[in-house]
């Protein structure tokens, strides 16, 4: 029972923070990134997911951040 409360709230996480990004907030989705970082390595430690499995979400968590608040590069000529 406990390793599902754990995989449900690491889900909810995910969940907050694609909604942040969705709604173009940049600090709501930092927090919401910070805190999802924290849950899944936290079930990462307790071996309710594998530590690849949550190095891949960070990753592409972090990549959907970085996509979605990055400044576009001036065009070079």
């Amino acid at each position: 029972m406990r390793n599902k409360a754990v995989k449900s709230a690491g889900r909810t996480y995910a969940r907050k923070y694609v909604e942040a990004v969705h709604s173009k907030d940049a600090s709501d989705a930092e927090a919401a990134l910070k805190t999802l970082v924290k849950a899944l390595d936290t079930a990462a430690g307790k071996g309710v997911i594998s530590k690849n499995a949550a190095a891949r979400k960070k990753s592409r968590m972090m990549k959907l951040y970085n996509v979605s608040f990055s400044v576009p590069a001036a065009p070079t000529n």
